[in-house]
C-alpha cells in the first residue's frame, strides 16, 4: 500500500512541478503544435502551443514507479516492467510522429500504415515475453485465454502450441493497436484525453488492488475464498504503475487543461493507449476494456462510421466532423464544456466497468 501511494504522489509531483520547465525547453526546440486548417476555427489560436508533453509523462511515471516501489522494498515485477515497456514503446512511435510533424510544420507526420506497424512491432514484442518469466508458482505474467472479469473459457493453446501463440500474438496486437489509436483520437481538446485517461486507469488501481487482496497466491486464503481468487501473476505491481500512471497524468492535466500550455501528442497518447492495454490485458479484463476506455470506444466509433457512411453514401456526412467531440464545438459547443460533459460520460463507463468486476466477485 506504502509503494502505491508513494508512487503516485511522487509521479504528480514531478509533473506538476517540473511540466513548465519541459515546456520552456520545447519552446526552445521549436516543438510547437501545428493546427489543421479544415478544423474549428477557434484552435488556430493554439498554433505553436508546445507538444510531445507525452516526454514528461513517461519520464514522471518512471521516476514515480520505480522509487515508490525501492523505498516501499516491493521490487519491481515482470508485469509491471512489462506495462514500462509498452508504454515507452509506443511512446517511441508516437514520438517519431509528433517530431515529423513538427518539422515538415504539417498535421501528417507517420503514415497511417507506419504507425500501425510500430504499433504492431512493439505489441507483438510484449506478447512474446508476456509469455515469459514464470514465477515459483509457474505462472506468467499474461494468460492465454481471453478475459473478461476473469478468464473465460476460451483457450487459444486448444489450437496447439504454435497456432496458439500465433493467434495470442495478433489478438494482443488487435488490443494494444485499438487501444492506443482511440486515447490517441481522443486527444482533440484541451483535457480531454488526459481526464478520461486519469479515470480508465484508475479503475486499474482498484482492480489491482482488489486481486491482490483476494489473490489465488495468497497464503491466507480459506476455501471459500478459493472460488473467488484472481490468478493474476503481480495485482498489486499491476495497482502501483496505474497509481503512478493516473497521479502523472493529474499533475501533468494542470497545464494541459484549457487554455493548454502544453499538449501530450501522439508520444503521450499512444504511450497511455498501450498502458491502458497493458493493464487490462495482464489484469486478465481485457474485454472490459469496453466499458472502462468506454469514451474511447465511442470517439474511435465515431471515426469509423463517419467514414463508412461518407463511403456508402458518397460524399454525405452523419457529423459535422469526427471524432465526436469536434461535431459539438461546431454546433456552438464551448471547448470546455464538451470536455466535461466527456469527462463526466467518461466517468459513468468507468464506474459500469469497475462495478461489473466487483459484481461479479459477489456472484461467484
Amino acid at each position: 500500500m506504502r509503494a502505491l501511494l508513494t508512487a503516485g504522489a511522487l509521479s504528480l509531483a514531478f509533473t506538476l512541478f517540473l511540466t513548465p520547465l519541459f515546456i520552456k525547453l520545447f519552446h526552445k526546440l521549436q516543438w510547437g503544435q501545428f493546427i489543421r486548417d479544415d478544423g474549428p476555427k477557434t484552435h488556430h489560436a493554439k498554433r505553436g502551443t508546445a507538444t510531445m508533453g507525452g516526454i514528461v509523462l513517461i519520464v514522471g511515471v518512471l521516476f514515480g514507479y520505480f522509487i515508490g516501489t525501492m523505498t516501499a522494498d516491493e521490487p519491481p515485477t515482470a508485469s509491471g516492467l512489462l506495462v514500462l515497456f509498452m508504454m515507452v514503446g509506443l511512446g517511441l512511435v508516437g514520438f517519431v510522429d509528433d517530431f515529423l510533424k513538427t518539422r515538415k510544420q504539417r498535421s501528417l507526420g507517420l503514415g497511417g500504415w507506419a504507425k500501425i506497424a510500430g504499433q504492431v512491432i512493439v505489441a507483438g514484442v510484449f506478447a512474446v515475453l508476456a509469455l515469459q518469466f514464470p514465477n515459483e508458482a509457474g505462472a506468467v505474467p499474461a494468460s492465454t485465454h481471453v478475459s473478461f472479469v476473469r478468464e473465460l473459457p476460451i483457450n487459444f493453446m486448444v489450437l496447439g502450441t504454435y497456432l496458439g501463440v500465433a493467434v495470442f500474438i495478433v489478438w494482443i496486437c488487435f488490443i494494444v493497436t485499438a487501444t492506443s489509436n482511440g486515447v490517441n483520437v481522443t486527444d482533440g481538446l484541451d483535457g480531454l484525453a488526459a481526464g478520461a485517461s486519469i479515470l480508465s486507469i484508475g479503475a486499474f488501481v482498484v482492480i489491482g488492488f482488489w486481486q491482490f487482496n483476494q489473490s489465488c497466491f495468497s497464503a491466507e486464503l480459506d476455501k471459500v475464498d478459493a472460488y473467488k481468487c484472481y490468478g493474476v501473476r503481480d495485482p498489486l505491481d499491476l495497482a502501483i504503475i496505474a497509481a503512478a500512471i493516473a497521479g502523472a497524468l493529474i499533475g501533468f492535466l494542470w497545464w494541459n487543461t484549457s487554455p493548454a500550455q502544453i499538449f501530450m501528442g501522439d508520444t503521450g497518447s499512444l504511450a497511455l493507449g498501450g498502458a491502458l492495454a497493458a493493464l487490462a490485458i495482464l489484469s486478465q479484463t481485457e474485454l472490459l476494456l469496453v466499458l472502462v476506455g468506454g469514451l474511447f470506444v465511442i470517439e474511435t466509433g465515431s471515426v469509423i462510421v463517419q467514414r463508412a457512411y461518407f463511403k456508402v453514401t458518397r460524399g454525405k456526412r452523419i457529423f459535422l466532423m469526427s471524432p465526436v467531440h469536434h461535431h459539438f464545438e461546431l454546433k456552438g459547443w464551448e471547448e470546455i464544456t464538451v470536455v466535461v460533459r466527456f469527462w463526466i460520460i467518461g466517468g459513468l463507463l468507468v464506474a459500469a466497468g469497475v462495478g461489473t468486476f466487483y459484481l461479479e466477485w459477489l456472484s461467484s
